[in-house]
């Protein structure tokens, strides 16, 4: 008997068949583009200069950071304003437990462990983590607005705090930032020497490198977490914390975990940003660097890991460009030159950017995506509409005729 007898005895259809093989074209298309995507992260180093990839690592702090922003606000709904505060103490104790009592900026009596610079950035983790754990009593029964105000004293408190410890912060002057060093291996300077296909890789490579292996890590990790048990359980707060009690959900556990993961990203982030700048002062640490977090997520796409991503992207690179090519751009000048300086420039531009997502595409850069997708999919397919297999006869559910 022939295929297409069978299908005429079972009364099945192969209509949805030819759909089949761009279904499949799709699913290879995706992990293709993203190898390509890593292929030509991996490569840039051989050939961009210092500027691109001191941007690119200080875009890799941020992408940490806003994917932890983005666990919490975008995904279990609660609102956030004290990001900057948990970067803070995960700068100040990475600073602290890796540095001797050498390195102040204006001040000569400072404190510090002197231990592995990896210990000091495990140690930033930690104590991040567990400052986001203490507040989380105070999240867990607030939310909304009266949580963001909320944070936002935690912001306000660690800057204060931040300033009198002088021996630790280095006060208002703040203080450098030891190297990170791995197993001996320096990435801040070029002891020992490296080569890579006739290019030097010095501490922007270097650094380059190791902001990419944690971005890409903490991408991979966020994405397992979102797709774990408890990962679809601080989902369902964002939706309903009254059905996920129902469910099952214990809503004050869950959100005191959202917020330590969150605080952990931070603290990681506020690492790699210390890193990036080479030096921590208690003014870096502001509200407006917890607003340019919150603006990285909105502009992204809310709950969207990669959203997150791009949005840090815009966000982190644009007044680095603007700096850059100041000169360039019209309205736009170096500071001190009149008109515009770079970075008010890009607050403007991302806040237009912000307005106009919000009225348009509330999904984010996120959404815009999976729309463009979506219609390339459907364009693809004859008639630019999508074929469905006919129901089977007799379903009185699906059938047109009953």
């Amino acid at each position: 008997m022939s295929e297409a007898t069978a299908t005429a005895d079972t009364g099945a259809t192969r209509v949805g068949a030819p759909a089949d093989p761009p279904r499949r074209r799709r699913s290879v298309v995706k992990p293709l583009l993203l190898a390509a995507l890593l292929l030509f992260l991996l490569v840039f180093p051989l050939y961009f200069d210092e500027f691109w990839l001191r941007t690119g690592f200080a875009v890799f702090a941020a992408v940490v950071g806003a994917i932890g922003l983005n666990l919490l606000v975008g995904n279990t709904g609660q609102l956030s304003l004290a990001h900057a505060f948990f970067l803070a103490v995960g700068a100040v104790t990475y600073t602290y437990v890796s540095a001797t009592d050498e390195g102040g900026l204006g001040v000569t009596d400072l404190a510090g462990l002197g231990l592995p610079p990896v210990v000091g950035m495990i140690a930033g983790v930690l104590v991040a983590a567990l400052a986001g754990l203490l507040f989380s009593p105070i999240s867990a029964r607030l939310g909304g607005i009266y949580l963001g105000v909320a944070s936002l004293g935690l912001v306000f408190i660690g800057q204060h705090v931040f300033n009198s410890w002088t021996s630790v912060t280095g006060g208002f002057n703040g203080r450098s930032v030891p190297e990170f060093q791995l197993f001996g291996f320096s990435f801040g300077n070029d002891d020992p020497e490296l080569f890579v296909m006739g290019v030097p890789f010095r501490e922007s490579e270097r650094l380059w490198y190791l902001g990419l292996f944690i971005a890409v890590g903490a991408y991979l990790f966020a994405r397992n977490v979102l797709r774990s048990r408890p990962g679809r359980a601080i989902q369902t707060l964002r939706d309903s914390e009254t059905a996920a009690a129902v469910m099952g959900v214990n809503v004050q556990a869950y959100k005191a975990r959202a917020f330590m993961l969150s605080s952990a990203y931070a603290g990681l982030a506020g690492v790699l940003y210390a890193l990036s700048i080479g030096s921590i002062a208690p003014e870096s640490f502001g509200l407006l660097l917890s607003v340019s977090y919150l603006a990285m997520i909105v502009l992204g796409g809310l709950g969207s890991v990669a959203g997150a991503a791009l949005g840090a992207l815009f966000v982190t690179a644009l007044p680095l460009l603007f700096q850059q090519y100041a000169d360039a751009l019209p309205f736009v000048s170096d500071a001190g030159q009149g008109g515009i300086a770079a970075g008010e420039a890009a607050l403007y531009l991302y806040g237009l950017a912000i307005v106009l997502v919000i009225i348009f595409e509330p999904a984010g850069l996120a959404g815009l995506a999976r729309r463009i997708n979506s219609r390339f999919g459907r364009a693809r397919r004859p008639g630019g509409k999508v074929t469905r297999p006919p129901s089977p006869p007799g379903n009185p559910a699906t059938d047109p005729s009953t």
